[in-house]
């Protein structure tokens, strides 16, 4: 069920990876974050403790397995999760591979770049999309399975 206005109700949120029953997962387009990803819960709901136990299960696991798949395939220096709402007040987490050659880094991708990211590094993770995430809906499958 949908919200009026709620832009997660009303578009993918982002580049669409993999969709099932529950929940859906999109790669934000944020420039100089070349893998950050979202696990958006389909049905409209502003807090995690809104969903049924069987719901924040399925949820949090789907953020695992996005998050093995970064950890696998990209050998990120961190990953960092994040579920604020302050925005947007429909659930969903985001979950993001950081390099210590990011902008940003260590500080929070919200916060004041400290660098410009190298075009270079973000190309060679941008090369490897495809197969993380290929992993990443493989994982995400076998959740249902």
């Amino acid at each position: 069920m949908g919200a009026p206005g709620c832009s997660l109700c009303e578009t993918d949120g982002g580049v669409l990876v993999y969709r099932a029953a529950r929940f859906r997962v999109v790669r934000a387009e944020a420039p100089g974050f070349p893998a950050f990803y979202r696990v958006i819960w389909n049905d409209h709901a502003a807090e995690f403790s809104d969903l049924d136990t069987g719901g924040q299960r399925l949820c949090l696991d789907a953020v695992v397995a996005v998050e093995q798949a970064l950890r696998e395939q990209l050998r990120p220096t961190k990953v960092n999760l994040a579920s604020l709402g302050n925005m947007v007040a429909h659930v969903h987490w985001h979950v993001i591979a950081r390099f210590d050659w990011d902008s940003h880094f260590p500080s929070p991708v919200w916060a004041a770049a400290q660098r410009a990211s190298p075009a270079d590094r973000c190309a060679g993770v941008e090369a490897l999309r495809d197969q993380t995430e290929a992993l990443m809906v493989r994982k995400l499958q076998a959740l249902a399975a």
